[in-house]
């Protein structure tokens, strides 16, 4: 079984690379993030013609997760039990929850694909909401994760300095901080384990690289897209690699696919 997580950056404006790429790569079951569309518009018609069950979760804006399938999608769930709102979206100071996470049972699997808040800066409201988000992610996981379990996606962490280009220009920054890993060593301690890529360029898996100045050509990126596996599905684990190529071209994300095959 092979599975995937990528984050988009705007389904409809990557849909044709995200159809190559499916038609290349094939996986059996697909994460996405930062889909930038509502469930309603999700290119469901399209990845159907590929074989791919799809359930999507969003409201159109900037986040935005889905699941793709060809191995069943069932239990499906739009976000988790406890998940914090953001009490600036809807400018009355009411908060209100965001698409980014959506679960599912894949064949033997329940699946959960992830977009966790950036964070922004140590001094915004956007940082105390990414902890709160983490705290509840993690009591949902909890009921889950004694089954075969992955939950992966676009965490907005970086788990040690190596997973950093230059860890010492991170000094203050969001993404790097010991409470933000510290809610990664929680979900660890619930049994979760972080499958580590293997990179296909230089020594770190870096799977995201800035737009600007030349990042990606320089491999100056982060590790901030993880995949969190229960032990049973850990045990199976064959190979995982940052699929770079998908980062190359025109138009790409500023993000690449993480591919993990996983023994029957």
């Amino acid at each position: 079984m092979r599975l995937a997580t990528w984050n988009v950056n705007s389904v409809k404006a990557r849909l044709p690379r995200l159809l190559e790429w499916l038609a290349e790569a094939n996986p059996d079951i697909v994460c996405l993030q930062e889909t930038k569309c509502s469930a309603a518009a999700f290119p469901y018609a399209e990845v159907g013609a590929l074989g791919y069950a799809a359930a999507a979760h969003g409201d159109g804006r900037w986040n935005g997760v889905a699941i793709l399938s060809k191995v069943g999608l069932d239990e499906v769930t739009p976000g988790f039990p406890g998940e914090p709102g953001f009490a600036e979206l809807g400018g009355d100071g009411v908060a209100r929850t965001e698409a980014r996470a959506i679960g599912a049972t894949c064949g033997t699997l329940r699946v959960w694909s992830l977009y966790a808040p950036n964070g922004r800066t140590l001094d915004s409201p956007h940082y105390a909401y990414k902890l709160a988000w983490f705290a509840a992610l993690r009591d949902a996981l909890a009921a889950e994760v004694a089954a075969p379990l992955v939950a992966c996606g676009d965490y907005n962490v970086a788990p040690t300095d190596a997973d950093v280009w230059d860890p010492a220009l991170f000094v203050g920054s969001t993404h790097v901080t010991p409470a933000e890993r510290g809610a990664l060593a929680e979900l660890r301690a619930l049994g979760l384990h972080d499958v580590v890529p293997t990179p296909m360029k230089g020594p770190h898996p870096f799977t995201y690289w800035d737009y600007r100045a030349g990042m990606f050509h320089q491999n100056k990126g982060m590790r901030i897209d993880l995949v969190y596996a229960s032990a049973e599905v850990t045990g199976r684990v064959r190979s995982a690699y940052v699929d770079r190529e998908a980062r190359k071209g025109k138009g790409p994300s500023d993000h690449a696919p993480i591919v993990v095959d996983l023994e029957p």
